[in-house]
Order: structure tokens, then sequence, then C-alpha cells
């Protein structure tokens, strides 16, 4: 079982910068993927980004270029650096984590945090 709690959301204005953390606990994830999932009101839970347990990285073409992925196995934990931020890009943000491959589908991970909110005004 992995437990799974994101931090770092808030309000920033269009073009800021915001770093998301995603820490672990409950067990190592050094043999997970994890990814970064973003949920507007009224949408369906959509992919941002996605790192294997090797490092590769993944990125849904709306953030590509402007957001980067990363992970520290030895501190069980992963981040996502946004930069260049939009109106957009408002959404809850879901640190989540599967074993395997990495996946751009949500329902193919096996935990989740409760999100946090960014939003970016204009």
């Amino acid at each position: 079982q992995v437990l799974l709690v994101e931090s770092g959301g808030g309000l920033v204005q269009a073009g800021g910068s915001l770093r998301l953390s995603c820490a672990a606990s409950g067990r190592t994830f050094r043999r997970y993927a994890m990814g970064w999932f973003r949920q507007a009101p009224g949408k369906e839970r959509e992919f941002v980004a996605a790192i294997s347990w090797s490092s590769s990285t993944y990125y849904a073409d709306s953030v590509n270029g402007r957001f980067t992925i990363s992970r520290d196995n030895a501190k069980n934990a992963m981040y996502l650096q946004m930069n260049s931020l939009k109106p957009a890009d408002t959404a809850v943000y879901y640190c989540s984590a599967r074993r395997g491959d990495s996946s751009r589908q949500p329902g193919e991970y096996d935990y989740w945090g409760q999100g946090t909110q960014v939003t970016v005004s204009s």
C-alpha cells in the first residue's frame, strides 16, 4: 500500500510558476511509475505528465515545454515544476502511482493523493 499527499498548489498569475510536491509513505515506490493528473470542474481527469521508475518522462501536448516532472526515490518524493502557467492550467492536481510501465490513462494507476488546487488568473 502506498499513501500519497500533494502540496504546493495555490493562486498564481498567468506566466508565473509553481512547484508541486508529492510525498509517499507506506512503502517505497522506487519501482513504480508516477504521474500527475488534473481535473477542472465539469471535465474529466486528464493526463499531465508521467515518469517511470528509470526516470523516463512523458508529457501531455498542452504542457510539454512548460512543465517538468521529476522524482527522488531516496526521499520517496515526486515533483512537478510548472512554468509559464496559463488560465487553462487551473485544476485540482493529483499525484498518482502504478506498478509497471508509465501510462497516460488514469484508470491504470493504483494509488492517488487527494489533490491540490492550482488556480491561474489572467
